[in-house]
């Protein structure tokens, strides 16, 4: 995994810029820490931070290739996982390689295949290819925006990078937040709209798209789509179509030629990630494989069952690692620790984001980091295989996404002139409409199928971004590539169509899982009730960041200050617990999140000296 950036500009003779393209390059360096490049002819500058996985001596980016009188330069962050495949299909078409990079390949992809090459590709990308003859550009990300991709137009110039802080530094783009932009933080966050990019100006290329850029402007495909169609296979057939593509892809996902491990929380997503990846670990003779799983401190001392959150995850960790062999860790996380990397993961994300969600994935990857390059974790099986708990209320009205809860009490925390501005609770709505709208239907379903395939579709476009998001910047902030089975296209196409009959086989959420998994898994943990990513339950956890917002609005400097009503933040900080005893994000995110929330949306406006207009 690595970061790029890129400056195309047909207006400056960018090898004047080249400090500039540097300062934007240096952005990133905590995604990339082992090396670093540029390249620059006149009206192109490109960027890369590299973390090294595959080839440290043959994939230095960016790298140039040229094929007749053509000259093309890439830099690119991702990683593929059919690299031998395409390799074979390229040498077979006469292209000889210097390297075993796939960055070589992919970039051989595009020179004989052009923009249709992402067709040809398995794995999670965002890229830039820059065609010095045609002074073109090409900027491409994977299907389901595993890895990030911002861009901005200024006149004739265009800009792109993996993080909004790479783009900030330059000159020509300012941080400037509209209504729209706000309301995405104060009504939407920490979720965001596909290809908003916050900042006036500043957009994301959206999962499953492409860019071109040339002299005739910017022009935007999608290349991937969810497709809706009946499926054919009998319960046996899908069962074992769901484990082979399984265990493909995990296997697929260890390639590297550096520490490899997994996250394992115990939980049957992660669990089986394990499972498969322990397998081959012993079949290829590389030992036992390191697991990570993350608790907090006298967390067994304030734990409470709940709706979201069933059980506790450190003894199915262990029972897990025993059962695989694993060499397991067990990470602990002070809630003191926990509140005070807030703002090192508000930094990582450049937004206001899931609070201690966010700043407990920062300490908890820091810690793997110290051994291990790559991880592979179980995030986004709830949303591809209906494993959350709004899959199950799916009959209960709404006109907002199942995650967003209590749009209405948050929005009596903000200032009138505020709530008259972004109108909170019709932005939330609008955004919801136009979601539900480019649901891929399947003609002739029944109305409560139908509405599941809704709240999959949400789920996956709306919901998982923002883990994914958080799961990409928090682990790169450090160095660590963390790699996403349950986000092959293969896995996802498939299970897309399944009835949910049979997706919830035996009465359970992911029964199909469930079964795939039976022989491969104690059947304690193909039982085991859904439990989401831990955090602190520490009373402590609660009052330091309840400090931390009093003082902030207690600053008549606070740039929070005129958005909110003082009193009510009072209030919040004194009743936030009961006030938002149920979550108003996600199934984690309560009283103490949402306080803490508030206290990065400061700090954010502070350091990224935003600009409200």
């Amino acid at each position: 995994m690595c970061g790029i950036v890129g400056w195309i500009d047909r207006e400056k003779d960018l090898r004047q810029e080249r400090q500039v393209l540097l300062t934007m390059t240096e952005q990133l360096s905590s995604r990339g820490p082992d090396a670093a490049g540029v390249w620059i002819s006149p009206h192109a500058a490109l960027g890369h931070r590299r973390l090294i996985v595959v080839d440290p001596t043959g994939g230095g980016q960016p790298m140039v290739r040229g094929r007749g009188d053509q000259t093309y330069v890439i830099t690119y962050n991702g990683e593929l996982y059919n690299t031998p495949e395409l390799r074979l299909t390229l040498e077979a078409r006469g292209y000889t390689f210097h390297s075993h990079s796939d960055t070589e390949a992919l970039l051989l992809a595009y020179i004989e295949w052009g923009p249709s090459c992402v067709e040809h590709l398995n794995g999670i990308f965002a890229f830039g290819i820059w065609n010095e003859q045609e002074q073109s550009l090409f900027l491409a990300r994977d299907r389901l925006g595993v890895k990030p991709l911002f861009y901005a137009q200024r006149g004739n110039a265009i800009f792109f990078a993996s993080e909004l802080k790479a783009l900030l530094v330059h000159p020509a783009i300012d941080p400037e937040l509209d209504a729209e932009g706000l309301a995405e933080i104060v009504a939407l966050g920490p979720a965001r709209t596909p290809g908003h990019g916050i900042f006036r100006g500043v957009a994301e290329l959206k999962p499953g798209h492409y860019l071109v850029y040339s002299r005739k402007g910017i022009n935007i495909s999608q290349y991937w789509r969810l497709e809706s169609r009946r499926h054919e296979d009998d319960l046996e057939a899908t069962t074992c179509k769901v484990r082979e593509l399984l265990q493909d892809t995990v296997q697929r996902q260890l390639v590297a030629d550096v520490p490899v491990s997994t996250l394992l929380s115990g939980g049957l997503d992660s669990s089986a990630v394990t499972a498969f990846a322990a397998q081959a670990f012993t079949e290829t003779g590389r030992g036992p494989i390191n697991t990570y799983s993350v608790d907090y401190a006298q967390n067994e001392e304030y734990f409470q069952a709940n709706e979201f959150e069933p059980n506790s995850d450190a003894p199915w960790a262990r029972l897990v690692s025993e059962f695989l062999g694993t060499r397991h860790h067990l990470v602990t996380i002070d809630p003191q620790e926990l509140a005070g990397a807030l703002t090192k993961a508000l930094r990582a994300r450049d937004l206001p984001g899931m609070a201690d969600i966010d700043s407990s994935l920062y300490l908890f990857s820091r810690e793997i980091k110290k051994e291990a390059t790559v991880a592979l974790s179980g995030e986004a099986a709830d949303e591809i295989f209906g494993g959350y708990p709004w899959f199950r209320q799916s009959e209960a009205p709404s006109n907002t996404f199942p995650w967003i809860r209590m749009v209405r009490d948050r929005a009596r925390l903000l200032s009138p002139e505020l709530v008259e501005w972004i109108q909170p609770e019709g932005y939330v709505t609008r955004r919801y409409q136009e979601s539900l709208e480019e649901v891929p239907r399947l003609p002739g379903e029944a109305p409560r199928e139908a509405r599941l395939r809704e709240i999959a579709y949400l789920s996956i476009t709306r919901f998982m971004p923002v883990l994914l998001e958080r799961k990409d910047r928090m682990s790169m902030a450090v160095g660590l590539e963390v790699r996403v089975p349950y986000c092959d296209h293969r896995l996802v196409e498939y299970v897309w169509n399944i009835p949910w009959a049979m997706k919830w086989w035996g009465g359970q959420e992911k029964g199909i899982l469930r079964r795939a998994l039976s022989g491969v898994l104690p059947a304690s943990v193909l039982n085991r009730r859904k439990s989401p990513y831990p955090k602190t339950h520490n009373p402590s956890y609660r009052e330091v960041v309840g400090r931390w917002l009093s003082e902030i609005i207690e600053d008549p400097g606070s740039p929070l200050g005129p958005l909110m009503k003082r009193e009510a933040i009072r209030a919040l900080i004194r009743n936030g617990t009961s006030d938002f005893d149920q979550p108003w994000f996600g199934q984690l995110m309560r009283g103490p999140q949402l306080i803490a929330y508030l206290a990065q949306v400061d700090t954010w406006l502070r350091e990224y000296h935003v600009q409200i207009s």
